[in-house]
């Protein structure tokens, strides 16, 4: 076991070089309070606070012996926990001399980031793409004059509760494609896709353009904000309960998604594989995620997975994965909403993967006893 002060130069040193082929993963967490670390500024470095160091630590930061760098409030705590990462067996820990204060005190400008933040990210797709929009005067006039329009806001359910554009559906952004022909029966529907601002809305809208559904589809400039800088009162309330996806928008899911997985390559993996890869576990990070809502993981999930619904997986993959260059294997039930994800994902850079006929069968990614053999991990738990 080894810790090591670092300064910013080799932090900044390391970062530029992750994905490079050769180049060690890389783990980041920001040890600093939930309070501190706010939205994740400046590193978006997985949090895991000191207090949550020791239950939390083998969840995000799977492989113990990972080239590993805690980062604080230049308090010393990224020190206590680096003894307590020690005693859990963590063998190449790295403290940032300085802390936060120390990465800021010339400046952010031109420094790289543990993750690329969503709302660039999804700026970068919409200026690629040329994703399409309207704002909320003309979808106004639109449902004035009676057109066949739908909203689809593809935030949480919490955020929807709160606000949203009246009428529109909730589903969240790995749901789009999975419910969609439940939400839009009709081809000739002009869907409309909503969040608070625009991330969420960008990948929704592209994600139905480039899954290639019949419909038009156009992002609502802003999303609520602009509807409330047009003057116009949002809606407050939860959606109504909604059902059991139907078997015709689940095949319908499928089929789109697999325009996804084709366009990009995403890789299919079959149960065996996993195993082999959780056997080999301290060579290289395998996360595995489920991308279903929380309500479903709780119902029943594979065990060692981590919840982490695909659409926030992708505006804020930071507070998830606090590897670099490890390797991604997502789950959901019939293979639609992590494919819809993975295809994300991999524009980000990541390495990932789709395991396939995922549920009921399961997976266990901590480390097992030395005995115990990778077919004896499966295990469906709730």
């Amino acid at each position: 076991m080894s810790i090591r002060e670092i300064h910013r130069s080799t932090l900044q040193t390391w970062l530029i070089q992750g994905g490079l082929a050769g180049v060690p993963e890389l783990a980041v967490l920001d040890v600093r309070t939930e309070a501190e670390y706010g939205k994740g500024e400046p590193l978006f470095a997985k949090n895991v606070p000191v207090a949550r160091l020791e239950a939390d630590a083998r969840d995000f930061v799977p492989r113990r012996s990972v080239r590993l760098v805690l980062v604080d409030n230049g308090d010393g705590a990224s020190a206590e926990g680096a003894e307590i990462l020690a005693r859990l067996g963590y063998s190449d820990i790295h403290v940032l001399t300085g802390g936060v204060p120390a990465w800021t005190a010339a400046g952010v400008s031109g420094l790289p980031t543990f993750d690329i933040p969503g709302n660039v990210f999804a700026g970068s797709i919409r200026d690629l793409r040329a994703t399409p929009s309207i704002d909320a005067v003309a979808l106004r006039a639109l449902r004035d004059e009676g057109k066949d329009v739908v909203v689809i806001d593809t935030r949480t359910p919490k955020e929807f509760e709160e606000s949203h554009v009246p009428g529109a559906i909730n589903a969240p952004g790995e749901e789009i494609l999975h419910r969609f022909v439940d939400n839009v029966p009709n081809p000739d529907t002009f869907v409309v896709v909503s969040c608070a601002g625009l991330p969420r809305a960008i990948i929704g809208a592209q994600t139905l353009i480039d899954a290639k559904v019949a419909n038009r589809v156009a992002l609502l400039e802003d999303g609520t904000l602009g509807w409330t800088r047009a003057s116009l009162a949002l809606e407050h309330g939860a959606a109504s309960a909604r059902p059991p996806v139907s078997a015709a928008s689940a095949a319908f899911g499928a089929t789109h998604a697999g325009e996804l997985a084709a366009h990009a390559a995403i890789p299919v993996v079959a149960r065996e594989t996993v195993e082999a890869w959780l056997a080999d576990g301290e060579v290289r990070t395998t996360y595995l995620l489920d991308v279903r809502s929380r309500d479903e993981y709780d119902a029943g999930h594979l065990a060692g997975s981590i919840s982490s619904p695909g659409g926030q997986l992708l505006g804020v993959t930071h507070r998830t994965l606090a590897t670099r260059g490890a390797r991604v294997v997502l789950i959901d039930d019939d293979g639609t909403r992590a494919l819809t994800t993975a295809y994300w994902l991999q524009h980000r850079g990541w390495d990932v993967h789709v395991l396939n006929g995922a549920l009921p069968g399961s997976v266990h990614s901590r480390a097992a006893s030395d005995s115990q053999s990778a077919s004896q991990l499966f295990e469906l738990q709730n």
